[in-house]
C-alpha cells in the first residue's frame, strides 16, 4: 500500500482528504487495526466520527476494514471524540474516532484507543508497517457492524454525576463542530440557561474555526456576553475534547488556570493526590496544587503521553496548556471539553460570582504560544543542540523532560519541538512585565545561538 508517512502522528493519524487520507488509506487502517486487536483478545472496536464532511466515507471504509479484519463494529454514528472514548470505556475497551481535531476543513484523521489505552508513538508506527505491508491475514468469517446510539446514556452519566448549586446562564459556542449536536442539552438537563452560537454541525466551519486555543476565535463568544445577561461563556473544538472559558468581563480563563481551580477541587477528595500538567503551563500551577495538598507533576506535552502517565502514577487529574483536562476522579480519565465544563459550572455555581472566582486565579504576564517554522526533522536535532549548551547561572532550574525548560523565581521559558508538525514550540511568562521581556531575551539569544536563523511567529492553527 503507498502511504505518506506524514499522516502518521505521534499520537494520532491525520492528513489532508483525499490527497493523503483516503478511503483506501481507511480500510487499510481499519484490517490493520484489526488484526492487531484481535492478537490482543479484542474482539469488539467503536467506532465514531466528527462532523466534517469527509467523516461518513471515511468512518464507512474504515468499519469495512475492521469487519475484513473479524472484529465486531460498534458503529456510534457522528459523535464527539470523547463519545466515542465513552463508548470505549463502556461498551468496548477498543476504538477509533476519524476526527481532524482542531485542523482546516479539508483534514482528517484517526485517534485511536485499543484495550483501554490511547495508543501514540511505536504502536502507530507498527500500524503503518503494517499497512504498508499489509501482512494480514483476514479470517473467512467477516465481523459485524451494529449501530448503537450512546447520547442518552453518555448524557445521563454526565447529569447524574454533577451537581450545580444555582442555576447559571452561559453562553455556549461549538463552532460548528460536533460537540453542538450534544453539549447544549447536556447542559440545560444540568439546570442552565443555554444561549447557543454555532451549535449546527457544518464541516464548512461558516463562522470561526473551531479551535478556542486560539483568542480569535472568541471574539462572538465575547460579544455574546457583553451583549446579553449570561455569566460565563463556554467555547469547544471541533471535535469536542477541548473547552474553552470566557468571562462575563471578556477575559480568556487558559486551561493551566483553568487547572488550579480543578485541583482544588479535587484534591478535597482525593488529598495527597498527584496532579498532572504538561511543560507549557503557568509556574503558578505547581504552588497552588501543593497548597492544596497535592503532588505537582509536570510531564511531556500529548494527550495520549498524559492518559499514559495518568495510569502510571494512580493520578486522579491531568491537564494541558492546549486544552485537554482529564479527570480520572468520579470519570474515565479520557478529556473532554463538555464534562469539564460541566465540572467548572459545578464549582462556580457555589458562588453568586463566577467571574470573580476565575479572575482571582493566580495569573502572570505570558505570550501566546510561539512557533519557528523548521525542516521536516529538524526541531527535534535543534533541542537536542539547546540541551548541550543550556547554561543559566543559579537560582535557575532547567528541565529537559520535554525540550528546554528554564524556570527562575520569577518566570520560565521554554522551547520544545512540536511532536504534530515540524515547528519548535516557544513560550515564555514573567510575574512582571521586566521579567517577561528579559527571560524572552534570555531564552531567544539561546534559540538562536543554535539556530541564528530562526524566525518567531505566533502559532498558526
Amino acid at each position: 500500500m503507498q502511504l505518506s508517512a506524514s499522516i502518521f502522528k505521534a499520537y494520532d493519524i491525520r492528513g489532508i482528504v483525499p490527497s493523503t487520507v483516503s478511503e483506501d488509506v481507511a480500510e487499510g487502517l481499519g484490517k490493520a487495526f484489526g488484526t492487531t486487536a484481535l492478537a490482543q483478545g479484542e474482539k469488539t472496536v467503536a467506532v465514531g466520527r466528527d462532523g466534517r464532511l469527509s467523516g461518513p466515507s471515511l468512518a464507512a471504509a474504515l468499519m469495512r476494514g475492521l469487519a475484513a479484519a473479524g472484529v465486531n463494529v460498534i458503529d456510534v454514528g457522528m459523535v464527539t471524540t470523547p463519545m466515542l472514548y465513552f463508548a470505549a470505556s463502556t461498551l468496548a475497551t477498543s476504538g477509533i474516532q476519524v476526527t481532524g481535531s482542531h485542523n482546516p476543513k479539508d483534514y482528517n484523521g484517526f485517534k485511536m484507543v485499543l484495550a483501554g489505552r490511547a495508543i501514540y508513538g511505536d504502536d502507530i508506527q507498527a500500524l503503518k508497517n503494517l499497512m504498508t505491508l499489509e501482512t494480514w491475514k483476514l479470517p473467512a468469517q467477516a465481523g459485524s457492524i451494529t449501530q448503537v446510539n450512546v447520547e442518552k446514556d453518555y448524557r445521563e452519566r454526565i447529569v447524574s454525576g454533577v451537581k450545580l448549586s444555582r442555576p447559571m446562564k452561559i453562553v455556549i459556542d461549538s463552532g460548528n463542530g460536533i460537540a453542538g449536536a450534544s453539549a447544549p442539552a447536556i447542559f440545560r438537563a444540568l439546570g442552565c440557561e443555554v444561549t447557543e452560537l454555532f451549535s449546527e454541525v457544518d464541516g464548512n466551519f461558516p463562522n470561526h474555526h473551531p479551535d478556542p486555543s486560539k483568542p480569535e476565535n472568541l471574539k462572538d463568544l465575547i460579544s455574546a456576553l457583553q451583549s446579553g445577561d449570561a455569566e460565563l461563556g463556554l467555547a469547544f473544538d471541533g471535535d469536542g475534547d477541548r473547552l474553552g472559558i470566557v468571562t462575563k468581563d471578556g477575559q480568556n480563563i487558559y486551561p493551566d488556570r483553568q487547572m488550579m481551580l480543578f485541583a482544588r477541587d479535587v484534591l478535597s477528595r482525593v488529598p495527597g493526590g498527584t496532579i498532572l500538567f504538561d511543560v507549557k503551563c503557568s509556574q503558578r500551577l505547581a504552588p497552588e496544587i501543593e497548597a492544596a495538598g497535592g503532588v505537582p507533576l509536570m510531564y511531556k506535552t500529548g494527550h495520549s503521553l498524559i492518559k499514559a502517565k495518568m495510569k502510571e502514577v494512580n493520578s486522579p487529574l491531568g491537564g494541558e496548556m492546549s486544552g485537554h483536562i482529564f479527570f480520572k476522579e468520579r470519570w474515565y480519565g479520557f478529556d473532554d471539553g463538555t464534562y469539564a465544563g460541566a465540572r467548572l459550572l459545578e464549582i462556580l455555581s457555589r458562588s453568586p460570582d463566577a467571574g470573580a472566582v476565575l479572575n482571582g486565579l493566580p495569573t502572570s504576564f505570558s505570550t501566546p504560544e510561539l512557533n519557528v517554522t523548521c525542516k521536516e526533522g529538524e526541531p527535534h536535532t535543534v533541542v537536542e543542540a539547546l540541551i548541550k549548551s543550556a547554561h543559566f547561572a543559579a537560582p535557575a532550574k532547567i528541565s529537559t523532560i520535554d525540550g528546554v525548560r528554564v524556570d527562575w523565581p520569577d518566570g520560565f521559558g521554554l522551547i520544545r519541538a512540536s511532536n504534530t508538525t515540524p515547528v519548535l514550540v516557544l513560550r515564555f511568562e514573567g510575574h512582571t512585565q521586566d521579567a517577561l521581556h528579559r527571560i524572552e531575551a534570555d531564552m531567544l539569544a539561546l534559540l538562536r545561538s543554535v539556530k541564528p536563523d530562526a524566525k518567531v511567529a505566533a502559532a498558526a492553527h
